[in-house]
């Protein structure tokens, strides 16, 4: 149960490193893998000290263990090298420190290693992780390349002299960092996490050398492999040679098999790019070129064609049945306005012959009445009227006389 204190009725420091001691004894001895940093067996002394560290943490914790414990494992292991201990965490109250004391050592073999990395890629690859849908494409011409690598080392010098090479204004920022060791992961992790940060980096570079297997596992750490897909800017991973494949390589967008094929992969060769240029050039000035020869080709074959070599044949040959089409509409018309004057003379004779008029011009003469009636039979008319009498050439007015037996008109 928690202590109860306050300001005015505090604890001493012995008390707080003997409730801590009591707390860490209650804990029990448990398994602790981690990698051995520093190693000291001191002569005289029938214990080892170890240092163990955490490969994906900066963190650490002091190991003691008998000389007899540790002779079983002397002969393979040693600074750097990975173990697993079984030890019982104790608290040296004196000095308020923690360490373990170890009662037994194994050394972790490769062929664990790789067993527990093939299940690590397992667990990875079903969240997804190395699928190619989350892989991005490299832009075509970086501003600035992000480089993750050792210092002066012959991966940094590889991807530097290789990449200028081919594109002489490519812009490096690199970022050393301990690609081996217990230091490795925290600062590769720090190191891309700050390039992903910067906008101006268009592409991140993890390389390294070869090496061993255990040499390369902190590019199979779970922390980094996590750390690189959760990046925005895409990275090229270039560790050991083709045959080595850490998990970086299947969590990274692109898989170059060495530094110098990170390089190659990372810019563009500017002598290839320019061949390219005046290739595609070249080729669109023949494409061009062919296109205004056939159309030349055409146009000369229209201009040949009859229409359009003499084109005032065609106006002539219109003009010709123009003309020839007046000439038939009026001698068609001519023959209608003939045959319609034939025929209208000839109604106009007929006219002329039944006309009153010409009964008139041969002596007769119509008699009407005041009203304008035409005076028909003797009886029609009283004596003394007035009639009107219409000859050939004018009227006259005459009267009515006495009745006869002829004609009844005097």
């Amino acid at each position: 149960m928690a202590v109860q204190t306050s300001a005015e009725v505090p604890i001493p420091v012995g008390e707080v490193s003997r409730l801590i001691g009591g707390w860490i004894d209650r804990l029990g001895a448990v398994w602790v893998e981690g990698q051995i940093t520093q190693l000291s067996r001191r002569p005289g002394f029938g214990v080892v000290f170890l240092t163990l560290r955490d490969p994906s943490h900066d963190v650490s914790v002091r190991v003691t263990c008998f000389r007899a414990v540790f002779d079983k494992v002397a002969d393979v292991i040693s600074e750097g090298a990975r173990v697993v201990v079984f030890a019982k965490p104790e608290w040296y109250a004196p000095r308020g420190e923690l360490s373990l004391r170890a009662t037994e050592i194994r050394a972790v073999g490769v062929g664990e290693l790789l067993l527990r990395l093939e299940r690590l890629k397992r667990a990875l690859a079903a969240e997804g992780l190395f699928a190619d849908s989350r892989k991005r494409r490299l832009p075509f011409l970086p501003g600035c390349v992000g480089l993750v690598t050792g210092r002066a080392s012959a991966a940094e010098r590889d991807v530097l002299e290789n990449a200028r090479l081919r594109w002489p204004a490519v812009r490096f920022a690199v970022r050393n960092v301990a690609v081996q060791g217990v230091h490795a992961v925290p600062q590769v992790i720090a190191a891309v996490a700050e390039l992903d940060a910067d906008p101006e980096v268009d592409v991140i570079i993890v390389a390294r050398g070869g090496g061993s297997v255990e040499d390369l596992l902190p590019f199979s750490d779970e922390q980094l492999v996590r750390a690189v897909a959760d990046c925005h800017t895409p990275v090229v991973s270039a560790i050991g040679h083709e045959p080595d494949a850490p998990l970086l390589d299947l969590v990274a967008d692109l898989r170059a098999s060495t530094p110098t094929d990170a390089a190659k992969r990372a810019v563009p060769d500017v002598g290839e790019e320019l061949a390219r240029v005046r290739q595609l050039r070249d080729r669109a000035r023949w494409v061009l070129e062919s296109r205004i020869d056939r159309e030349e080709r055409g146009l000369a074959a229209a201009r040949s064609r009859p229409a359009l070599a003499e084109p005032h044949r065609m106006v002539d040959a219109r003009a010709e049945e123009l003309a020839s089409l007046v000439g038939r509409s009026r001698r068609t018309l001519g023959h209608l306005l003939d045959r319609a004057c034939g025929d209208l003379e000839h109604t106009r004779a007929r006219v002329v012959a039944l006309s009153p008029a010409a009964t008139l011009r041969r002596g007769y003469a119509v008699l009407q009445r005041a009203d304008g009636a035409a005076v028909r039979a003797a009886d029609e008319v009283r004596e003394g009227e007035t009639l009107r009498a219409r000859v050939a050439d004018g009227a006259f007015r005459v009267t009515v006389g006495e009745r006869s037996e002829g004609t009844g008109i005097g």
